[in-house]
């Protein structure tokens, strides 16, 4: 999701010797943007490794953790897939006040190794084992507050002084949590056909330690970007 803001800032300027792949769009131009944005996403998808950037499509996440109203959530060795497929729906930035931001609809899918705890909303669940979960239209908008610092090399770099996200899911989600109550299926059945009946409300208890945890690791990524290639080269 967020690789698309590495791109975007990259996209936003001129040419970049030190990533070809941006295509340079006019100021303002945001059709040319978005466009340049979302044929960047492959090349992140599967890393950079001369800027720094590693492979986000799948993306390795290794810790989760929640405790909220009433839930204690682990999700442990994650891997998320899906994210080469975003789409781009905006890009902004302000080179005044050095702020960016983008919107992104994806599709993804979250697998790992969890342990739950507590209520899922209304009902008591308990387990440990394998999970996925499958987010289908995620709308997600990121905000970064940029500074400008000395690279290694010298030179004015970009560095991610503060940042904020927000999202919807806007289509649906399924969730499988293998192995509740101990494989119990008199207990876990009823559990999950629950939290897929009502999918939105379980993933307003359950997504935001997800996607706190995506956006965490993506801006990583563009921090590597920041720092291997210029400020003079992104904008």
């Amino acid at each position: 999701m967020l690789k698309i803001i590495s791109f975007l800032s990259l996209v936003l300027g001129c040419y970049s010797s030190s990533a070809p792949f941006i295509t340079p769009c006019k100021p303002g131009d945001s059709a040319c943007l978005i466009a340049s944005a979302n044929s960047a996403i492959a090349a992140f998808a599967d890393g950079v490794p001369a800027l720094g950037i590693k492979p986000i499509d799948p993306l390795q996440i290794p810790l989760i953790k929640s405790d909220h109203a009433g839930l204690k959530l682990v999700f442990r060795d994650s891997t998320l897939t899906g994210l080469k497929n975003c789409n781009v729906e905006s890009v902004k930035h302000d080179a005044a006040k050095q702020k960016q931001s983008i919107t992104l609809k994806c599709s993804a899918v979250l697998t790992g190794k969890y342990t739950l705890d507590g209520k899922l909303l209304i009902l008591p669940v308990q387990g440990n084992g394998p999970f996925s979960i499958e987010i289908r239209d995620v709308v997600i908008k990121a905000i970064m507050d940029l500074a400008t610092v000395t690279g290694k090399d010298g030179l004015p770099h970009w560095h991610i002084a503060k940042w904020r996200h927000s999202y919807k899911v806007l289509t649906g989600a399924k969730f499988d949590f293998q192995k509740l109550f101990n494989g119990n299926k008199a207990l876990s059945e009823p559990v999950i056909e629950f939290a897929n009946n009502q999918w939105r409300d379980v993933m307003a208890e359950v997504a935001p330690p997800v996607v706190e945890a995506m956006v965490s690791e993506l801006i990583a990524q563009v921090e590597n970007m920041y720092a291997a290639v210029p400020a003079s080269e992104l904008a």
